[in-house]
Parts: structure tokens; sequence; C-alpha cells
């Protein structure tokens, strides 16, 4: 029983890398930036003012100047995105049960991350993505102890 239960979690694993690949990387919006310079790209496809983006999508939505399904889908899915992986690694990695380790990792592939999508023009540098994939994790970490750890 535990065997098999231990495919299916590797299973939905490697399911969830492959989605996650695709809506970082493969589901983007690049192609629309090659005729731009990198520079240029970097310049308008970046933020790294924390806050930022989010202050916009709240004042957007307090404000109604756009529609609600953007800001939703931008913010929580973010959030939503990373909330697995919060569970995932300290499963498979026994080494990353603390929240100080596990917080380090999540940190380093985020940044790769998020420096990736900026390189390859498949996606943007966003420090409020990297700070709502983070919370996410850190709330799928949170799951994962009360659920599998305080057991």
């Amino acid at each position: 029983m535990k065997t098999s239960k231990n495919i299916l979690v590797c299973i939905s694993f490697i399911l969830y890398l492959f989605a996650l690949v695709f809506i970082l990387f493969l589901d983007s919006r690049g192609y629309r930036w090659s005729d731009v310079s990198f520079r240029e790209y970097i310049k308008w496809s970046s933020n790294f003012i924390p806050f930022r983006t989010i202050n916009l999508y709240i004042h957007s939505i307090a404000h109604g100047t756009l529609n609600i399904n953007i800001p939703l889908k931008n913010l929580g899915g973010n959030l939503i995105l990373f909330l697995p992986m919060g569970i995932y690694l300290p499963h498979f990695i026994k080494r990353i049960n603390k929240i100080r380790i596990f917080v380090i990792t999540m940190t380093v592939l985020l940044l790769f991350i998020e420096v990736t999508q900026v390189v390859s023009r498949r996606g943007s540098f966003d420090i409020d993505d990297l700070i709502l994939n983070m919370l996410g994790a850190v709330i799928g970490f949170a799951i994962w102890n009360v659920r599998f750890v305080k057991k």
C-alpha cells in the first residue's frame, strides 16, 4: 500500500513539473518581444520594485479600471502555482524540512526561474511574482508540516 502511494505521489509530482514548465515557459508571451533589443526587453518587462504590480492590481480592482479576471488570475495564479512545491520539496528532500532551509531553497529556485524567463524572453522578471510564488510555497510548506510532520 505504501509503495503504491509513493508511486502516485511521484507521478503527481512529475505531472505538476510538466504543468509548471508549460505555464512558466511554453505558454508565454515571448514572441511579442522578438524585434526589441534585449536591453529594451528587460526595461519593459521587468519589475524590481516590491509590491508595485500587486498594488497596481489592487488599485485597478478598487477603481474598476481593469477586468477583475486579469488581477485575480495573475495574483491568485502566482500564489497557487508554487503551493504544491511547498508540499513536494520536503516530501522528496528530507533536508528541506525546516522553514529556513525551505525558504533559501525556494528563493534560489524562484530567482532561477525568473531570470530564465527574462533571459529566454519567455516571460518577465517581476519581484511581485517571486513574492507571491514564495507565499504560496510557504503555505504549502505549512500544510505539509501540519498534515504530515505533526502526525
